[in-house]
This record gives structure tokens, sequence and C-alpha cells, in this order.
């Protein structure tokens, strides 16, 4: 079972401008100097988080999905990350998981975040989408998706895991950042999985400041790799299947989960 190589970019986001915030990621994409399978992005890292969508909204045929194909292609590695994506007149905030064949998976943010007005401007997604990459059953996340574990409860049965990795992308802010370090641990530990918690730095639109904080985090919760705060910083790691698999068979908690149905 091979490794699989994961590289995080925590940067700045141009308040939406989508072609500088694309040049943005494309020279630090490149500068990324070892081959990696998975690059991921933070949320809505093409605009910023935004509640007025009809100023910035983009198509699953613009040009930030363009951009992600090519790059994908070109690096022959998924690049994910989340956009506001306009379709059937709903908007959507969208976690694209662009493959290099062109082939694209995605996720819609279930919990919109009341507390700014993304529910009423946003709508919710209604399944979680789990992806595969290099033998790795992959959770889609996004921002505020970290507050609900029933959402992300990992489920086992007869050995068998429904997903090893979670992934959130974030615009969370510098005054809850104690939350989302504390949270993402705890989803590590509780569903004996990878978590990758990707999160922006910078001041937003609104004057909400942003400090980073993105992990590569072990299924135990430890840091596995950690940006530097406040800072653009792009870094990598590599997730050891073998390992997450000897370590669950060590410690069988799986077979002690709750059993339930999650009802919309």
């Amino acid at each position: 079972m091979q490794d699989l190589k994961v590289t995080i970019i925590q940067s700045d986001i141009y308040w939406g401008d989508i072609p500088k915030n694309i040049e943005n990621f494309e020279i630090q994409i490149r500068a990324i100097k070892e081959k990696t399978d998975l690059i991921v992005l933070p949320e809505m890292f093409s605009t910023g988080f935004n509640m007025k969508p009809q100023s910035s909204f983009e198509t699953m045929e613009g040009d930030t999905v363009t951009w992600m194909s090519t790059m994908a292609h070109e690096l022959d590695c998924v690049i994910c990350g989340s956009l506001l994506i306009k379709e059937n007149d709903c908007f959507f905030n969208r976690l694209i998981w662009m493959r290099p064949d062109g082939n694209i998976s995605f996720y819609d943010k279930k919990h919109l975040f009341r507390f700014s007005g993304e529910n009423n401007v946003y709508s919710e997604g209604k399944e979680r989408v789990i992806v595969t990459l290099k033998g790795f059953k992959i959770l889609l996340q996004i921002c505020y998706d970290l507050r609900f574990p029933v959402w992300s409860r990992n489920r086992y049965n007869n050995g068998t895991y429904n997903y090893d990795c979670i992934i959130y992308v974030a615009n969370w802010p510098e005054s809850r950042r104690y939350a989302w370090c504390t949270l993402l641990a705890a989803r590590a530990i509780e569903n004996q999985a990878y978590v990758i918690g990707v999160n922006r730095i910078g001041k937003d639109f609104n004057g909400t400041d942003h400090s980073g904080y993105s992990f590569i985090l072990s299924p135990k919760g430890e840091i596995i790799k950690e940006t530097e705060p406040y800072k653009n910083d792009v870094c990598s790691a590599s997730l050891d299947k073998v390992g997450l698999d000897e370590f669950r068979k060590n410690f069988l908690a799986g077979a002690d989960w709750d059993k339930f149905e999650i009802i919309n």
C-alpha cells in the first residue's frame, strides 16, 4: 500500500478578485519542489467568504474550475478547494475535487454559517461525499461543518471503515482559533482518521482577521505537519495507510462506535 503525499497551501485571499487569486495560487503551486498526490486549497479560495454571491459567482464551466483542471493535469495530482458556484439559479459553497484526467467530484457545504447569513443566500448540500485516492477514502467537508461531529462521524462494519481521512477547507476567523485547533484534533481522534485542515490568513473585506493554523493531523490527533501562523505557507506530508490500519487493528474502538442514521 502506497503512502499518500499531501500538500496544503495556506494563503491570503484577494477579496472578490478571481484572476488575481488564480495567479496567486498558481505561483504557490508551481513553487512546490516535490511530487505530490493531492493539493488542498482553502475555502472559497478564488473570492473569499462572500455573502454577496451575485457579484463574484462562478460556474462549473468557469475560469477557476478550468484552471484547476489544467493544473491537475499538468502536475498529475488532485487539486481541491471550495468555490462560490451558481447552478440552477442557486448558489453553493462547493468543494471541488479535481482529478488529473479532468473528472470532478464535489461536495456542497451542509452546515451554512448563519451568523454571517450564509444560510440566507446559499443552498445547503444534502449528501456526504467520500472520494478515493491511492487506496485512501477521503471525506470532504467545509469550515463550519467541523462543529457538527455527527455529520462527519466515521462508520465501522466487519473490518471496513467508511473513510480514512477528513479534509476541512476553511475561512476560520482568528477570534475562534482555539475551537478550530481543538475540533480538528477531536475529529481525528474520535474517527480514527487523518485530518487535513486548511485555513486562510489575512483580513477579509469585512475586517475579519484569519491566522491560518493549518494542519495535517494523525489519527491520534497529533500534528504531523503545521503551517506557520499568519503567513503564506506551503507544507507537505505523507499519510501512511499501513500505519493507520495497524493502529485501528490494535485499538479497535470502531467496533464499539454507536450505530445511527442521519435524517436530514
